[in-house]
């Protein structure tokens, strides 16, 4: 789902290989596209945050690793 903005101000949502001029939709189908933009940004924000905790915990591991070096 892709939402453009023309020069002529008249946004366009494709979604599933239809394009749609968004000023001429229905008022629930605007807070239909609201909800889905948040949902993917929300998507990726935890994307982003499922990535450094997996970062945290391999550097966790590391760190454990070389410590127990010390009893082999």
């Amino acid at each position: 789902m892709t939402k453009n903005n023309s020069a002529n101000n008249n946004p366009v949502l494709t979604f599933e290989g239809g394009k749609y001029n968004v000023n001429e939709l229905s008022n629930d189908t605007k807070e239909i596209i609201k909800g889905l933009q948040i949902a993917e940004t929300q998507l990726k924000m935890y994307e982003d945050t499922l990535k450094l905790l997996s970062i945290g915990r391999n550097s966790l591991a590391n760190q454990l690793r070389e410590k127990l070096k010390e009893y082999e």
